[in-house]
């Protein structure tokens, strides 16, 4: 598209990033806590076994990450003050900032908004528009107006590098990253700096020779699709080039399945208390499925033994069921397909449902 007889309009994607957003939700609710070292995880207790759900800036100075196990957390950053988590809480303010991006128009025309989860979204216009700095701060303002939360935007020519630039504009700014910058910006960083390329898959670059973003990209793609995959090597040959094809998608999200899982405090060494547990797991995960008004067609489960082995089961149902005696039952059944041999630390039951009307 052109305007004017000059050059083509570029197209624009919007990567919207909430900072810190679950650690300033709290912060919203408890004012007295701005500025001070916050971690959200758990029932709150490091004590207990439990993760870093949210660290806020001032704690991660400290080391203190998402994932973290919350007793590290404690004790890197003693100072913290450490919460538990409180999904509705953040399940709320997340409808108003998605809602606040879906309301936005950019020079007067509506805009896709594709959720990522609670605290991002990608957004794009239908037809080429200018000027997406101007745009990514109004959308900044118009968050900040409805929620009383700060976030960031990244923008590129695609969702990878708008959702790279995001990071580089942390906290409370704008980035861009375009075709034309992107060996300025990513050619010299290593691999991992790239969405979608964690640790493993960066090791098994290394051993190809390949250490940085440059390095993938003008690697040999029959190589990669040869060690790595067809479908993955030339996938990653992709992404070292700053390419992505895929288009915002404003569809809501349609699960496939619902999961519950548990870590217990103690590892649990009676395998009739597992099994109960499998049940208990199996009836809380039926009200998510009932809440999609689907059944279940497929049951699974995960154990992870003490230390850290995890083993997965799953089977097919004769028939769809939202009956929770029944897939308890299967859940136990599938318990029975695993060595008990050692303590189980963590159990988790997943109910995969029938497909909706018109598939996914």
């Amino acid at each position: 598209m052109t305007t004017s007889g000059g050059p083509p309009q570029a197209r624009w994607v919007l990567h919207v990033d909430l900072d810190q957003f679950i650690a300033a939700v709290e912060v919203l609710r408890r004012p007295e806590l701005a500025g001070l070292p916050l971690i959200v995880g758990g029932r709150g207790d490091p004590t207990e076994r439990a993760v870093v759900s949210t660290a806020s800036y001032e704690a991660r100075e400290y080391g203190v990450g998402s994932g973290m196990p919350l007793r590290l957390a404690a004790r890197k950053c003693p100072e913290a003050v450490i919460l538990p988590v409180d999904a509705p809480a953040y399940e709320a303010a997340s409808a108003v900032v998605m809602a606040t991006l879906r309301a936005q128009e950019w020079d007067g025309a509506p805009v896709d908004v594709e959720v990522l989860g609670w605290d991002e979204a990608f957004l794009a216009a239908r037809e080429p528009r200018e000027d997406p700095v101007a745009f990514a701060e109004q959308l900044r303002a118009a968050v900040l107006a409805a929620t009383r939360l700060h976030c960031s935007v990244g923008i590129g020519n695609n969702k990878l590098q708008a959702k790279i630039a995001t990071d580089f504009g942390k906290p409370r700014g704008v980035y861009r990253i375009t075709d034309e910058t992107w060996f300025e910006e990513m050619g010299d960083r290593p691999t991992r700096a790239l969405w979608g390329i964690g640790a493993k898959t960066a090791k098994r670059l290394a051993a190809l020779g390949i250490d940085t973003v440059r390095q993938l990209a003008e690697s040999d793609v029959r190589v990669l699709a040869a060690e790595i995959g067809p479908t993955m090597g030339p996938w990653f040959h992709r992404l070292g080039r700053g390419v992505d094809t895929s288009q915002v998608d404003p569809e809501p999200y349609v699960p496939r399945a619902h999961g519950r899982e548990e870590t217990f405090q103690a590892d649990l060494e009676d395998w009739a208390e597992v099994e109960e547990a499998a049940r208990r797991l199996a009836r809380r995960a039926v009200a998510d499925i009932d809440a999609e008004g689907r059944p279940a067609a497929r049951v699974g489960i995960k154990v992870r033994f003490k230390p850290f082995l995890t083993v997965t089961r799953s089977l097919t149902l004769p028939e769809p069921s939202n009956d929770p005696e029944v897939l308890g039952a299967a859940a136990v059944e599938l318990l029975g397909r695993v060595d008990r041999d050692r303590p189980v630390r963590l159990l988790g039951v997943r109910l995969e449902m029938t497909e909706p009307a018109g598939g996914y």
